[in-house]
């Protein structure tokens, strides 16, 4: 077995990876030949590629507006509740994040939100759902995706509070696949004698990390057509959205996201818009100064609107998506890793190379996109910061408006 491992590092110059195997126990020489063995080792072809994911040809892409929607909502949502009730609707909460910018060091869906009470952002999200359960008098199948590394803590907070008075049968918690993290030569880091340094895949594997969970051969076989696709960030979004599952079927669009209406040329928000003729998601720092600052015929951001991370998705045609390679955008982050003498050690500068798959390229595999306005007062209050800008206190105020006691 060592010696068909080795010969395979050989192939991809990581031999360093088995610099210890000789002190390691039989069960720790497993655990490192089985992270091995799970490796994609395409993630090593980006490492020569440069980041141009501007290339092509970006055009502005416009929303069905607030005012457009109220005009239709009654329509909208009419249709949007019998998909629900006739069981089309599942969602994805995507939660592997720790609540690390935030002071915490759990997962950051178990901060709590509230002063004076209890008031988690998991139980924020779940009250969204069981809205829209008891206005349908439907139960929705919700997956969970966690990481590695908060996968214990998570199921366990559910558990403590009851899954939140959700049907527990409905609940369906994951894993994210993990990439290997290598330094900026492209060796794979370690942070152990017996365990690689691994990195989530990014918000745009969840699809590929539920198929190897093995929980899409149920939903293949089941009535549900459309899949909500949401994120621990953002506090106050509208879930399980009768209204924009609606709308999002009446458009014949492929598929959906909620926007705002940026504030400021400079939000830091990716922008909904299309390359190519498909749509796509500029992140803000992509765009140039020409583009951020192009203004519409009446004045208003032509790159103006921002995605809040809330999609509809087709299952029929995300089938098709497990069949190709989303290509994976290198990151520089700090990683912890294993030095030279067996150390571990905590960077305070970046020092290595994550591999991530981003959810613009989900959508840009969609031939079409209803982009759906919100009311950012209503149905956005990210909560990505300590303090500033889309902070605890930002988020906390915005609770407050809408009616919540903190």
């Amino acid at each position: 077995m060592v010696d068909e491992i080795r010969v395979l590092l050989q192939q991809y110059n990581q031999e360093h990876l088995l610099k210890y195997i000789d002190e390691l126990s039989k069960r720790k020489r497993e655990r490192l030949f089985s992270q091995i063995e799970q490796i994609d080792w395409t993630f090593l072809d980006y490492l020569k590629k440069e980041q141009k994911s501007c290339e092509g040809i970006i055009q502005p892409l416009g929303a069905m507006t607030l005012n457009e929607i109220a005009v239709r909502q009654e329509e909208f949502q009419k249709i949007g509740i019998q998909q629900i009730q006739e069981g089309k609707l599942c969602l994805l909460l995507l939660a592997g994040g720790q609540g690390t910018r935030l002071g915490y060091d759990k997962p950051k869906g178990c901060f709590n939100m509230g002063i004076n009470r209890e008031l988690s952002i998991f139980q924020l999200l779940m009250e969204h759902i069981r809205k829209i359960v008891k206005q349908t008098d439907t139960w929705i199948h919700l997956y969970i995706m966690t990481s590695d590394i908060n996968f214990s803590d998570t199921t366990t907070f559910f558990e403590e509070h009851d899954n939140f008075g959700y049907h527990p049968d409905y609940i369906h918690f994951f894993v994210q696949e993990l990439n290997p993290v290598t330094d900026f030569d492209g060796k794979i880091l370690m942070t152990s004698k017996s365990s690689l340094a691994l990195s989530p895949n990014g918000n745009g594997g969840w699809f590929s990390s539920m198929n190897r969970a093995g929980l899409l051969e149920g939903i293949f076989a089941s009535d549900i057509e459309w899949i909500n696709v949401f994120s621990v960030d953002n506090v106050l979004q509208g879930i399980a959205d009768p209204v924009f599952l609606g709308a999002t079927l009446q458009s014949g669009s492929m598929c959906g996201a909620k926007v705002v209406r940026k504030v400021s040329p400079e939000e830091k928000v990716g922008a909904i818009c299309t390359k190519n003729d498909r749509p796509h998601i500029i992140e803000y720092y992509e765009l140039s100064e020409e583009m951020r600052n192009q203004r519409n015929e009446d004045g208003s951001l032509a790159y103006g609107f921002g995605v809040t991370l809330n999609y509809l998705f087709p299952i029929e045609r995300l089938k098709d998506t497990l069949n190709i390679h989303l290509p994976l955008h290198v990151v520089k982050k700090e990683v912890p890793y294993m030095d030279e003498s067996g150390v571990l050690v905590n960077p305070t500068q970046p020092n290595g190379l994550k591999f991530e798959t981003l959810a613009l390229d989900l959508i840009h595999e969609m031939d079409s996109c209803l982009v759906f306005e919100i009311d950012r007062e209503k149905e956005f209050a990210p909560v990505k910061n300590k303090m500033g800008v889309d902070s605890i206190d930002t988020a906390r105020e915005l609770l407050r408006k809408n009616g919540y006691i903190l």
